[in-house]
């Protein structure tokens, strides 16, 4: 059975991503669209509309095309977005790249999406040096200068005519980020412009927006679609200010709320655990925050509770705190809490905390039972499936993957196990798939155990992940050695930490006689899970 959103419809605009983005930048004028949270610098919307216009006419004149594919190694910056759009504008698609990952990996994307340029910046310049020596490309600009590299003033200097693309937003791409999906290594997840067109129209009726009053911080990396779409590309659609900060420190995080007056953060667990506990945030004042939404990873009830009850204190309103649910593969929502005056017709209240809100418009859901296939009823766990116009178009070059994912029905397998109650409000329990959410990024297992088993001394190894006492879920390598080896726990992590992004280290080693397996060769996780 299919369980329709109980919001009404929305219309989605048959526009590009920065058609619809920019609609509204010649009236918004000189209001502030960008904000560099660091040095205060501000882009005005009509600045923004310009210098998205030259980016995409330089990229243009040197001979790209569309449907040519742009790979941006950047950390947030208030230009992060004008590259973005730019390549959009041009027609091209954009695939981000994690800033914290190592040259092997980097030059892994670069091949597998076909990247023809790389942007970045000159902190990350040895490292994309080193990948393109592994995969190159036509070119790799360096957005704040580096000697033999165009920069981004290049770009925004150039006086080549404006391009002239035409758009088919419900086939064409816009961006193509890496996920692991529900199992196996990254693949290169197809979003087309109306995916992300709608995914924003489809929020919008959940949010309480006081226009020319909004102030969102983006501290979340751009390069994960959670900060791609719902706080640079929604936010700036919105007509909000979005204050960007490269990396989370949480003195400057909160200075930044404070002095920015922030009204509205989306943010990931570890962050709400740091406002609930830690001293330094009686330090600031935040009174102009309203509403922090959580995403990509599970939100506790009582998490979200002690910081509604620390931040009240000094907050006219208080702060209210909901989460959603998504996945890239979803562009990236297909569940939020709605915000006070926004349930859906017929709701009895304010949305329980723990959820994660009701399905947005336009969006079906259903819930398998895994063991059977069959639906399940309401109050009863099952697979959560997703239909609706933000449902990826597929995985790039991965015609086994896709079909994995998405049935020919239209309806995208999560791999994420969910109840929903008699009002149509989901809560997330648990995951059939393998995959790791460590601090809210993506660890893929098989990606690990393939690291591991480069180490001459390691004949086998498995890798799930376990809760610590804080709840959060580190990747744990069950390791096999090999046969007169003294390999230690240290040696083992040691080895991966030196051939992977930080939030893929192994956290744990244990030492085992074999893995467990099927008879089909496939590990047996849940043999390991009961010993962990």
């Amino acid at each position: 059975m299919a369980f329709a959103s109980r919001y009404p419809g929305v219309q989605i605009p048959e526009l590009s991503v920065p058609e619809y983005v920019l609609s509204g930048a010649t009236e918004r004028g000189e209001a502030p669209a960008l904000v560099d949270g660091i040095t205060g610098d501000t882009m005005s919307f009509a600045q923004l509309a310009s210098h998205v216009g030259r980016v995409a006419a330089a990229l243009h004149a040197r001979g790209l095309r569309k449907g040519d594919v742009i790979a941006v190694l950047c950390p947030n910056t208030m230009w992060y977005p004008v590259v973005f759009h730019g390549i959009a504008a041009a027609g091209c698609v954009s695939s981000p790249i994690n800033s914290l990952y190592t040259p092997e990996e980097i030059a892994f994307q670069l091949k597998d999406s076909g990247a023809e340029v790389l942007v970045t910046i000159s902190l990350f310049l040895d490292r994309a040096q080193a990948a393109v020596q592994q995969q190159p490309v036509g070119e790799v600009i360096v957005l704040d200068g580096a000697e033999g590299h165009a920069s981004l003033m290049d770009l925004l200097t150039s006086d080549a005519p404006a391009p002239d693309v035409s758009f088919a937003p419900a086939t064409d791409l816009v961006t193509l980020p890496y996920s692991s999906g529900t199992t196996g290594l990254p693949k290169g997840v197809m979003l087309t412009h109306r995916n992300l067109v709608a995914n924003v129209a489809q929020c919008r009726p959940l949010f309480e927006l006081h226009e020319g009053d909004e102030r969102v911080i983006a501290v979340l990396p751009f390069f994960h679609l959670y900060g791609l779409t719902v706080l640079m590309y929604q936010g700036l659609a919105w007509g909000c200010s979005v204050v960007t900060l490269p990396r989370f420190d949480l003195e400057q995080f909160l200075r930044t709320l404070q002095d920015q007056q922030i009204t509205r953060a989306y943010v990931a667990p570890p962050i709400l655990v740091a406002l609930a506990k830690h001293p330094l945030v009686d330090q600031f004042d935040l009174s102009a925050l309203r509403t922090i939404t959580s995403g990509a990873a599970p939100l506790d009830e009582s998490l979200a509770q002690a910081v509604e009850t620390r931040l009240r204190r000094g907050a006219p309103a208080g702060v209210v705190v909901g989460q959603g649910y998504g996945m890239t593969e979803l562009s990236p929502v297909s569940h939020s809490t709605p915000e006070a005056g926004h349930e859906p017709p017929g709701a009895s209240g304010p949305t329980p905390k723990g959820t994660v809100g009701y399905a947005i418009p336009n969006t079906e859901c259903r819930l398998i039972d895994p063991a059977t296939g069959e639906d399940t009823a309401p109050g009863e766990r099952g697979e959560l499936w997703v239909r609706g116009p933000q449902v990826m178009k597929g995985y790039l070059n991965n015609p086994q993957a896709t079909a994995d994912t998405l049935d020919a029905e239209g309806w995208l397998h999560t791999g994420d196990v969910a109840v929903v109650d008699a009002e149509g409000r989901y809560t997330v329990v648990d995951r059939v798939k393998e995959l790791i959410k460590y601090k809210g990024y993506q660890v893929a297992p098989a990606e690990l155990e393939a690291v591991l088993l480069g180490h001459p001394e390691v004949a086998d190894a498995a890798v799930i992940g376990v809760r610590d006492a804080d709840g959060e879920e580190l990747p744990k390598a069950f390791v096999v050695r090999a046969p007169g080896s003294s390999l230690a726990e240290d040696d083992v992590m040691a080895f991966v930490t030196g051939r992977v992004a930080p939030h893929k280290k192994v956290r744990l080693v244990e030492f085992i006689d074999a893995v467990p397996k099927s008879a089909a060769g496939k590990i047996l996780r849940k043999d390991l899970k009961a010993r962990a």
